[in-house]
């Protein structure tokens, strides 16, 4: 058992609902959520288990769930030598991990002034905290488009993702909304899919834009939230500038943001 050590007597234990194998490197899972337990849509918040010493191993993970969801969902890559990801890819349900109880993150409405467009770029598992703000009714009352873009290696990788925007537009609460304005562009960089391409690349070839019948990014109308790899942040952050955006924070909200403490 993975997480033999952690009990629900241990500090900040909470316990496993469920866990899904997305392919042999992506799985995704619940835990209960405690009653005291608040948190923004696109927040994370410090996860792990303990190591042989009997001390917290902790990594942060994008909350996956929205705001107003009962159970918290994390989704997460496997990496056969990391020092989590290793035992966390091994779960079953009625298992205990530690989960912090200080949510924390850029990947905020809050951080962003408000703008007709907003951009959700991902890579890999980056998807996770734009999974809790798509599934958020404020992210629809504040924007007339909502654009998801999701790279992925191959086909089978963006299955998370086709999921979350087919739940998004059969849920009740936010089914119509969705319909009418969340906008979803799947690539990828290595099997042959109906639009390949990272999505930095395809934005400087303008290519992004047409498929998705838009302009390229304004300020004026425009706002980005970014959470993948860190060359991905790094483009991203570039191409945002180059447009005349101005990174937002919590304390000064801009036109995009991105999330620095992502890890997978």
């Amino acid at each position: 058992m993975t997480s033999f050590m952690v009990t629900s007597q241990t500090d900040d234990a909470v316990k496993v609902l469920n866990v899904k194998h997305w392919t042999d490197r992506l799985f995704s899972f619940s835990v209960e959520r405690p009653a005291s337990f608040r948190f923004r849509s696109g927040e994370f918040v410090m996860l792990g288990l303990l190591d042989e010493t009997g001390k917290p191993l902790l990594r942060a993970y994008s909350i996956a769930s929205p705001s107003w969801d009962e159970k918290i969902e994390f989704y997460s890559i496997k990496v056969p030598d990391g020092p989590l990801t290793s035992r966390l890819q091994h779960l079953q349900s009625d298992e205990y991990i530690i989960m912090k109880k200080k949510p924390v993150g850029t990947l905020v409405l809050d951080a962003l002034i408000p703008g007709k467009r907003i951009y959700l770029v991902a890579t890999g598992t980056g998807i996770a905290p734009f999974s809790s703000l798509v599934r958020d009714p404020e992210i629809y009352e504040q924007f007339e488009q909502v654009m998801l873009i999701h790279t992925c290696r191959d086909n089978a990788e963006l299955a998370y993702g086709k999921e979350l925007v087919r739940i998004s537009n059969s849920d009740p609460l936010i089914a119509e909304m969705a319909h009418q304005k969340l906008v979803y562009l799947p690539t990828t960089t290595r099997e042959k899919s109906d639009v390949m391409g990272r999505a930095t690349d395809l934005m400087r070839s303008g290519e992004l834009f047409t498929k998705l019948s838009c302009t390229s990014f304004s300020p004026e109308e425009d706002r980005v939230m970014i959470c993948g790899s860190m060359a991905m942040n790094s483009d991203m952050k570039s191409i945002c500038e180059e447009y005349g955006l101005i990174e937002g924070a919590n304390s000064h909200p801009g036109h995009y943001v991105l999330e620095k403490a992502f890890v997978g």
